[in-house]
């Protein structure tokens, strides 16, 4: 550039004492760009993946130091227990009880309908790759959402409700429940509870094979009711009829066999006064004590 001709035009060509940024570049911090996010590749994944690391290992520490205890021993012999999952499979439980997902259907029920949901749930990163982050803002993963939990907590008090119903039109009184109550009675009583993985002795029955006993119970159909073992239905408050007669004389027998009580029907129409008469002396005859 010539000095002193203030026409001549000036041309910059760059300072060699500024050297051109070719290091790495600092990601920007996200934070401060309401309603963006970051990249799921690798920067959100791997934040999920050390925070689902950490939840694990206090979750296996929990099961460790507190184990889930175990539940009552089966009774094959209770014709009234009412199976049902635990509360987190509530909604499954019963959305398979609905004819477009059971019977033929079944395999749409069981594989597909939680296919789609688990499938989505693994796609949706990739489906929804907007930036934003409001939810008011992103109205097809917050329906999908909202319909989600609107569903769960739906089939979960229906099939709960429905549950209730049936022990109340069956007259049933859950396991557990009954346990607990005789638990309590055992404490007013000062007496040690009874534990379900120790169960009480059996008592032995008087006259086991009285062939004529058998007969008049199975045209009672008493078998049905008190189990063929006649140990009883705890779940369904049916008391067995092995030491019966610690509890009931001969005539109250009677009396109960032919009037029936509670929840047991009367019988002095289908048997005669002298199979009433048989039965009831045999079960008079079933004492602990003996």
């Amino acid at each position: 550039m010539a000095h002193g001709n203030k026409n001549e035009k000036v041309v910059y060509v760059g300072d060699s004492r500024v050297r051109k940024p070719g290091g790495a570049t600092i990601p920007p911090d996200y934070t401060s760009f309401p309603g963006r996010s970051e990249a799921f590749i690798p920067n959100f994944l791997l934040k999920e993946w050390m925070v689902g690391c950490v939840v694990l290992v206090g979750f296996l520490v929990l099961t460790i130091a507190h184990p889930a205890p175990l539940g009552y021993p089966a009774n094959p012999t209770n014709s009234a227990f009412i199976p049902i999952p635990d509360w987190y499979f509530l909604f499954l439980y019963q959305l398979l009880k609905y004819p477009w997902v059971s019977g033929s259907y079944v395999a749409w029920g069981v594989v597909g309908i939680p296919g789609v949901a688990f499938g989505s749930l693994l796609l949706a990163p990739f489906l929804d790759t907007g930036k934003e982050r409001r939810f008011y803002r992103r109205p097809i993963a917050t329906a999908l959402m909202l319909l989600s939990l609107v569903s769960c907590y739906y089939l979960t008090k229906v099939s709960w409700d429905f549950y209730q119903h049936e022990l109340e039109i069956t007259g049933t009184i859950p396991e557990h429940t009954v346990r607990e109550e005789k638990a309590r009675e055992a404490a007013a009583a000062g007496k040690e509870p009874p534990s379900a993985t120790k169960p009480a002795e059996a008592v032995e029955l008087v006259d086991a094979d009285n062939a004529e006993v058998k007969s008049i119970m199975e045209k009672a159909g008493c078998l049905t009711c008190h189990a063929t073992d006649l140990k009883g239905q705890a779940g369904a408050n049916i008391p067995a009829l092995r030491g019966v007669g610690d509890l009931l004389t001969k005539e109250e027998l009677a009396e109960i066999i032919t009037n029936g009580k509670d929840k047991m029907p009367a019988f002095g129409t289908d048997l005669s006064a002298e199979e009433i008469g048989t039965l009831a002396d045999w079960l008079a005859k079933q004492k602990a004590t003996e």
